[in-house]
């Protein structure tokens, strides 16, 4: 489950985030400052699974796209020369 925070303020008047353990007590109390710096320094599970996906597309794209270069380049061999036999 995911933790969940109180929002509070401190007497200065800045924002607080006060994470609470199972049993109710304070756990954890960061300013919202700190809280929303770590939690940006953190990938979400979906933007780490397209981050790979995005890796293994840029790998194997090179050896992809030569060989789609070296089929067409026969498959136009071919045609142009069935081309020239119905010609004559």
């Amino acid at each position: 489950m995911a933790m969940r925070r109180t929002t509070m303020y401190s007497t200065g008047g800045k924002k607080l985030y006060a994470v609470r353990a199972a049993d109710g007590t304070f756990k954890d109390i960061q300013t919202y400052e700190r809280a929303h710096r770590a939690d940006m320094a953190k990938k979400s599970a979906a933007e780490k699974t397209t981050a790979r996906k995005k890796a293994a597309a840029k790998k194997k794209s090179p050896a992809r796209k030569a060989a789609k270069k070296a089929t067409r380049k026969v498959a136009r061999k071919k045609t142009g020369a069935k081309k020239t036999a119905r010609r004559k």
